[in-house]
């Protein structure tokens, strides 16, 4: 009786933990994807994307079971009320005029800008509390971000997802454009992953081949979206990107050819088992839009599993797919390698140049005064489009707001916006935004000069003499599409084209970045300090020391002494010898 007892109750209890399970199974859903890119100048780019989609509510704190999405971000986004959570770590520049546009770009360093929730009664405080938490999940240096460095965009950065972008005052941006990115940044950031790495896309990221490339950036983003069309339930979104370059010439293979193996010294065997999606595209668009014919250049192997044609970031662009979920793609090898080959080498000259670019530079002589240059390209042959431009410098280069000039063709180009907040000494930086009317295929020069500061002997780095960093300019623009983008092309297209989605198809939205800047400052000579401690020192060990010398020490007088018994007993031998006594 008790055994019939027993098997009933776990009967009745039995589908409750599953019909749990295949709750939570139905709530979060894993993504990932691989986008290869050739790019024109021999290089390869590979980008990483792994998509987390949450459908939960994490603003009540109710949540508190976690399969997919990781806790600690979970319980950050809820206890310090985050709407938007956006950071980058890179190593290197992403150069636009030769590699085109990327796909997610970053600048050099951190980046972190982040929306809070309207109920959030002190941004600050909230804003300096994540920045250390952050700080010791991804083990980077965000706990130096301060007031010195942080600043409220009003026109740049706003949300990505379901928010307000009208109240700026919940919005916090900083970077650290000297921050070193290294393995101990991608060791907590692959945690993050369901799988971690030890399945799906994530076995190719091998630190050893990852930061032996010509530019790496690892981001993480967390935004709210719309669970359906509907839009009345709202679900969370986090999305872990990761890009990295390899240059093959430089590392003595000297031609274009690439595999998963060159890349990565590893090879695919299997996808994620939590992961609903898992997919290789690999871009094989003519790189010369004139002789389109050119795609037959390129031959990839094994076959694809299918051929995909999408319009993205207004270009038309043909991938290679390989489903890594179709039983059908590891029937006849137990592993993937991916190869490209050229049929014949490209010609330099046929490199596209991308429609929206820029520079940036330090003019100017000596230690006292300087000048900031950027420069702007729009290369579309009839469209104008405008575009915001943000500056961040640090408060110890001041500048002459009065020297602004802008100008495009010769003509002075006046901004339809301006928003400038003047720096604090050591409270807060220089933010200036503009909004500047870029005429077509025209180069706008935009100037401003500066003065730098004498800093206090404490202030200096421990390298002052390597210069100081000066963060980069920020470009936001719609960039008008060549080829209009369909509605059904979204569903099909990479992960990365639904993060900054085209609201009509006649334009995309484009951020990029500048080169961080190098500014050497008024520096004092640290080695005469050290000189003047060690001649001090020695002056008063010889001066005092004799003198004290002096003042201390006791002089007794000394008698001669008559001497002992050896010194009679010589005496009488020399008496006896005639000889003189001593």
């Amino acid at each position: 009786m008790a055994a019939l007892l027993l098997l009933l109750l776990l009967a009745a209890a039995g589908p409750g933990p599953g019909r749990a399970d295949a709750e939570r199974e139905r709530r979060d859903a894993l993504q990932e994807e691989l986008l290869l890119s050739p790019l024109p100048t021999g290089d390869v780019a590979a980008t990483f994307q792994f998509r987390t989609r949450w459908d939960a509510d994490l603003q009540r704190g109710s949540v508190s079971h976690y399969r997919l999405f990781p806790k600690a971000l979970g319980r950050l986004v809820a206890a310090l009320g985050v709407r938007e959570l956006h950071l980058a770590l890179t190593q290197g520049f992403w150069r636009t005029r030769y590699w085109g546009q990327p796909p997610l770009q970053a600048p050099a360093g951190a980046e972190l800008w982040v929306w809070f929730q309207p109920t959030v009664t002190d941004v600050d405080k909230a804003w300096k509390e994540l920045s250390n938490i952050l700080s010791g999940i991804f083990c980077a240096s965000l706990n130096f971000i301060d007031s010195t460095n942080t600043v409220i965009p009003t026109a740049s950065f706003k949300p990505l997802g379901l928010a307000n972008g009208t109240d700026h005052h919940l919005l916090r941006y900083a970077v650290l454009p000297r921050e070193v990115v290294c393995t101990e940044n991608l060791t907590p950031w692959k945690k993050l992953l369901p799988c971690g790495s030890k399945a799906g896309l994530a076995v190719l990221l091998k630190a050893e081949r990852l930061f032996h490339s010509s530019y790496h950036s690892q981001a993480v983003h967390i935004r709210p979206i719309c669970r359906d069309a509907s839009c009345l339930a709202v679900s969370w979104e986090l999305r872990q990107t990761l890009t990295v370059v390899f240059d093959f010439f430089s590392s003595g293979q000297g031609k274009k050819d690439w595999s998963l193996f060159k890349m990565f010294s590893r090879t695919l065997t299997d996808s994620c088992p939590l992961a609903s999606q898992s997919k290789v595209y690999v871009d094989i668009s003519p790189k010369n839009k004139s002789f389109p014919q050119e795609k037959e250049l390129l031959e990839v192997s094994p076959p694809p599993t299918s051929v995909h044609e999408a319009v993205v970031q207004g270009d038309k662009k043909t991938y290679a797919v390989y489903d890594l979920l179709s039983p059908s793609l590891f029937n006849t090898s137990r592993s993937l390698n991916v190869q490209l080959k050229w049929k014949r080498p490209q010609d330099s000259s046929e490199m596209p140049i991308p429609t929206l670019h820029a520079q940036r530079y330090v003019g100017g002589y000596g230690l006292q005064t300087g000048e900031i240059c950027t420069l702007i390209y729009n290369t579309h042959p009839y469209r104008a489009f405008p575009v915001i431009l943000l500056e961040t410098v640090p408060w110890y280069l001041r500048l002459y707001v009065h020297t602004l000039t802008i100008i495009t063709k010769g003509k002075e180009n006046k901004p339809s916006y301006i928003h400038y907040q003047p720096a604090q000494d050591r409270r807060r930086p220089h933010l200036l935004e503009m909004l500047i009317q870029l005429p077509a295929n025209s180069v706008t020069k935009i100037t401003i000069q500066f003065e730098r500061a004498l800093l206090k002997w404490t202030e200096y780095p421990p390298d002052p003499n390597h210069g100081f960093y000066v963060g980069s300019s920020v470009l936001s623009a719609l960039v008008p599409s060549v080829t209009a983008m369909k509605d059904m092309d979204v569903e099909q297209s990479p992960l990365f084209t639904s993060l900054f989605p085209s609201s009509d198809g006649s334009s995309y939205f484009v951020r990029l970045y500048t080169e961080p800047l190098l500014v050497n400052l008024p520096t004092p000579d640290f080695s005469m300090p050290y000189n003047v401690i060690c001649l001090t020192c020695t002056v008063v060990a010889v001066c005092y020391g004799s003198f004290y010398n002096l003042l201390t020490r006791t002089f007794h007088v000394e008698e001669p002494s008559r001497g002992g018994l050896a010194k009679r007993l010589a005496n009488v031998i020399r008496k006896f010898r005639g000889v003189p006594p001593l």
